[in-house]
């Protein structure tokens, strides 16, 4: 079953080669290459394969034979890759890491594999968690790339379809059973108003019912963690206005009577805005859970689980970090 899953790699890298000729390779081959194209000589891969020099020569020949190039031409400093055989080595640095791997069910290296992720986010995630995410995956920069997405309606389809490898989004009851999730930290809500407002320290459920809001509708046609809050209660607030991004809520209260209800940690991003103030929500609007939603055939993957251990890393670093005590409500 393993062997079969590493087949089916190859013929994802390995485009060049048809799949009846891919089901008669010998693996083995590919290696014999990659030492071939590393010593620069029959008798030091022989000498590093524990093969015998006539036995990697055969070897060679096969694939020329199975490439129809030369691969590797002799030259007075040694064999040189043709342009072919420079592309086949490429693709096999990264091919038989992930072979051996998937053969033993080992842990992804990032200073020796490659990988790219793409991760769905809503701006909360991109702006918490993304600075520390960069910062965790810079040392690998040459051979590891991660690109955020914005978080949109399309994104589970997405992951079902291997579009994504994962999303980040507030625990907010609509991702759906067949994903994997873990929640990577914890928030609360605070409500960002105009400097000029007369608003206290802590508004009541009442004076946040009488007010008019900004909200903030990441997926259209769904109801937000403040609106799910409400409604256990029976009540709803008033939004005349609703923006995809929470950084543009908070931008818009300033001169005006409207209130945003933004994340905590998020606001720490906007403390040098001095035409907006931080009051705290009433009692009834609890914090929330942020998770990070994986599809299950990712679960095992060593790559992704490299992947979230570092989302993990960067959960742990948020919840142990004091930036979110240092937002404070001023007073009116």
């Amino acid at each position: 079953m393993r062997l079969a899953v590493a087949y089916v790699e190859c013929i994802v890298l390995i485009g060049s080669m048809r799949i009846t000729q891919l089901r008669r390779v010998d693996l083995n081959l590919l290696v014999v290459f990659a030492a071939l194209a590393e010593e620069r000589s029959v008798t030091g891969a022989a000498a590093r394969l524990f093969l015998s020099q006539p036995a990697v020569s055969r070897a060679l020949q096969r694939l020329r034979d199975m490439f129809h190039d030369d691969l590797l031409i002799r030259t007075p400093t040694g064999y040189e890759p043709t342009a072919r055989g420079d592309r086949l080595l490429k693709e096999l640095s990264v091919i038989l890491p992930r072979l051996d791997r998937l053969l033993t069910g080992g842990t992804f290296d990032p200073q020796a594999e490659e990988a790219a992720f793409r991760i769905a986010a809503t701006d909360n995630a991109t702006h918490v968690v993304g600075p520390l995410l960069c910062r965790m995956v810079l040392p690998y920069a040459d051979r590891v790339s991660v690109q955020f997405v914005p978080l949109h309606e399309g994104t589970f389809e997405a992951m079902d379809r291997g579009r994504l490898d994962l999303a980040l989004n507030a625990d907010d009851g609509h991702t759906p059973d067949r994903f994997h999730r873990e929640v990577i930290y914890q928030d609360d809500f605070v409500c960002v108003v105009a400097k000029e407002s007369g608003h206290s320290r802590r508004l009541t459920l009442k004076q946040y019912l009488d007010g008019v809001h900004v909200g903030v509708g990441v997926l259209t046609g769904r109801h937000t963690i403040p609106e799910r809050r409400l409604a256990a209660l029976g009540l709803k607030r008033t939004c005349a206005i609703e923006v995809p991004y929470f950084t543009a809520a908070m931008r818009c209260v300033a001169g005006t009577e409207l209130i945003a209800t933004v994340p905590k940690r998020l606001v720490a991003f906007e403390r040098h805005n001095l035409a907006v103030r931080i009051v705290q929500p009433p009692r009834e609007m609890t914090g929330f859970k942020y998770l990070m939603v994986w599809h299950p055939r990712l679960h095992t993957d060593a790559a992704h689980v490299w992947l979230r251990t570092t989302l993990r890393a960067a959960g742990d670093t948020l919840s142990k970090s004091a930036d979110s005590a240092s937002v404070r409500p001023v007073a009116g």
